[in-house]
Formats: C-alpha cells, structure tokens, sequence
C-alpha cells in the first residue's frame, strides 16, 4: 500500500445530523419522508457539478409540487451546506500522521460545487491530499467506475497499491472491483488498525 484515497463524508466529516436535517426539513416546509426522496433522487446531477444550487433546488421542489422563490433557494442552499460541514477532527489528525509518514493521500467524494468551495475556503487541511477527485469537477460520482479510475489515474500508481476508505460498504465494493483495496470506514481506531496490518504485510510481519 502506497496510498490511501479517502472518502468525505462519513469519514473526515461527519454526516448529517438529526438536528440538520430537521432544519432542513422545516426550512423547505415539506413532509419529511417526501423530502428526502426528492433530496435524494435529485442529488446526483447536483453532485456531478450538471446543475447549480438554485437548479438543484429547482428539481426538488418540482417533484414535491410546492412554490420555491428566491429566498427559500437561498436558505436551502445555506442549510444544506451547514448540514455537511461537521468536521471530524480526529480523522483529520489522523491524514497528518500519514502524511508525515510519506502515504500519499488522495480524496474521493460526491460533492456538490458550493459544498466544494465552502471546504476549499475554510478547511486547509484539503492541502494534504495529492490527489482531489470531486464528483462536481470530475464529472462522476461513487460508485461509478470513472471515478476510481480518474484517481487512480490522478495518483499515478497501480490500483492494488492504493487503499480507498469509504463509510458505504457499496462504494468500497465498487473499489474492490477496480482492484483498489478497500475498508469500509466505522471508526478511526479501526482504520489505523487497517493500516497498521497493512504496513505489517508489507514488510513480512504483523506488527507496525
């Protein structure tokens, strides 16, 4: 293992939570479960940068069938892009430890535009990763194969010599598939468990 390639969300930042969502939830003043299918069907082109933040919203509320002018759109955006800036710190620490130790780390995560600029603009610990493929600017999502393959590309080493982590055990699979190897992200602890295996492997032991 030469690299480790990392997902977003649900790794180094935290999902979202209750109370965001509900905000959410209040702020587009829909029922909750019609919400979320219509926050979740419409998410995709979102995040592969094919329309905006106010097209976004656009196409949720087209499905719910309620009025969105221009302030609603604006409040959505701004809530939603709270609800996705929770960062887990002790990740974060934890791409300082490999960095120090000469992993090259690249990112791979489905996310919109605003969301990207948002974390460019205030999270200076993006400059660890070599290699940054966002869905919005690379134009494919988790768990297409062009978004591996982009990386993998981007990195420039072999595919079974780079981890990729993930919370979503379908988008690791996808990796596996690819040749990646893979673990399906539950805690750091276990993940530098996963690491410190996999340095043990490579120099014909178990230990770190």
């Amino acid at each position: 293992m030469k690299a480790v390639l990392f997902d977003m969300f649900g790794v180094i930042a935290r999902v979202q939570s209750p109370e965001s969502m509900r905000l959410l939830e209040r702020t587009a003043g829909a029922d909750p479960d019609r919400f979320w299918v219509a926050y979740w069907s419409e998410r995709p082109p979102y995040d592969r940068g094919e329309v905006t933040g106010p097209g976004y919203w656009q196409a949720v509320f087209a499905r719910l069938g309620g009025p969105l002018d221009r302030r609603l759109t604006e409040e959505l955006i701004a809530a939603d892009l709270a609800s996705w800036s929770e960062i887990d710190q002790e990740a974060v620490d934890l791409l300082g430890l490999l960095a120090d130790r000469g992993v090259v780390l690249g990112l791979l995560s489905n996310i919109p535009e605003d969301l990207a600029a948002r974390y460019e603009a205030t999270q200076p610990w993006l400059r660890r990763f070599a290699v940054r493929g966002l869905s919005c600017r690379i134009g494919s999502a988790k768990p297409e194969p062009a978004a591996y393959e982009w990386c993998v590309r981007e990195l420039g080493l072999p595919p079974e010599e780079i981890l990729f982590v993930d919370d979503r055990a379908e988008n690791v699979h996808a990796a596996l598939r690819l040749g990646l190897q893979g673990h399906v992200f539950t805690s750091p602890e276990r993940l530098r468990d996963t690491l410190g295996r996999r340095r043990g492997d490579r120099n014909g032991n178990r230990g770190e």
